[in-house]
């Protein structure tokens, strides 16, 4: 059954950089299990990857990454643990994940945990399966049979660029360029800095909170990780936690290439138990698709809803008329 989408969108005042800024809450689940995810835009399509002429710091590790050519939305917070509790409820989808309290983020969540979830998320919407599985006789339909797949070219959707994702598909895991742009990214300046703060001093490690320039890391394996929504400062375009908190999931394969269906996937950010070094945009790793581990999370992105755009542009046009009538 689609679920009908509740939206409140919010636009900053930064198009003169051509950046479409917008918060977002998309509600998922019915009755007791329904739930809802925040999201923030990301805009600026188009923008040049990382190098030595755009970052500005020294670290030359996340050289190449970062760049993207059209306009989506990133989820501001991890997924929570409440959230994957409700779409299983809701849909019988046998997920596993370590018990923590409802708004601490979902961990012992393998990848294709992960994209299980995103599958649900678009079929509550009405949109395609982001992610192709191989199904058995009495799977559940949402790939319990946990054998990911490419998509092939008689597949409505097929993208030959990206042979994960269906490009019919709303929801998706964040390619490692999406998810890189949004937590380094500065639209103001067009430089990229080391950490998910906005800047290239080390964050202040803290067991939660949200003042500017402060991270969730440094701490003891017994604390956990804070709330999803606790989990310290933001990046420049309004994330919270893409550094700290737990490692998070991205859709992209290691070496990029999303050419085998069952090969290690990236992820990056640092957990709660880390040193400072592992928050850095330097650092990333790999992991097989099967393995869910106590540290390691996910968000997830999507693209611009249609409406959204139709009412830029009659904010765009109100705004010039306004301009004209005060210029008159």
């Amino acid at each position: 059954m689609k679920t009908t989408l509740m939206k409140s969108i919010l636009f900053s005042g930064l198009f003169g950089l051509g950046m479409l800024s917008a918060t977002a809450q998309d509600s998922f689940g019915s009755g007791a299990n329904a739930f809802s995810i925040d999201f923030v835009g990301i805009g600026n399509p188009g923008n040049l990857a990382q190098s030595s002429d755009n970052r500005s710091h020294g670290e030359s590790g996340g050289d190449g990454y970062g760049s993207v050519g059209y306009e989506y939305r990133i989820s501001t917070y991890a997924i929570s643990t409440a959230m994957m509790e409700k779409a299983d409820a809701e849909a019988g989808l046998g997920f596993t994940q370590t018990t923590r309290t409802a708004d601490q983020p979902a961990t012992v969540v393998n990848w294709n945990q992960a994209a299980r979830f995103v599958n649900f998320l678009n079929e509550q919407a009405g949109y395609s399966h982001a992610y192709k599985f191989e199904h058995q006789p009495g799977d559940d339909g949402y790939g319990s049979s946990q054998n990911i797949q490419l998509w092939d070219i008689n597949d409505p959707g097929y993208d030959a660029n990206n042979l994960f994702r269906n490009a019919n598909a709303y929801y998706f895991l964040p390619s490692e360029d999406e998810w890189y742009k949004a937590a380094y990214y500065d639209p103001s300046t067009g430089n990229y800095s080391l950490y998910a703060t906005g800047s290239d001093t080390a964050p202040t490690a803290v067991s939660g909170g949200t003042d500017p320039d402060t991270a969730v890391f440094g701490q003891s394996n017994q604390q956990g990780p804070a709330d999803v929504d606790n989990a310290g400062g933001l990046s420049f375009y309004g994330t919270m936690a893409q550094g700290g908190n737990t490692w998070e999931w991205l859709e992209s394969a290691f070496d990029g290439v999303n050419n085998v269906g069952n090969e290690a996937r990236s992820y990056r950010g640092g957990p709660w138990n880390a040193g400072e070094s592992e928050l850095r945009s330097s650092i990333r790793y790999s992991q097989s698709v099967g393995l869910g581990t106590g540290t390691t999370g996910f968000r997830v992105a999507s693209i611009p809803e249609p409406s959204t755009m139709v009412m830029l542009f009659v904010f765009l046009g109100a705004s010039a008329l306004v301009l004209r009538g005060r210029k008159g």
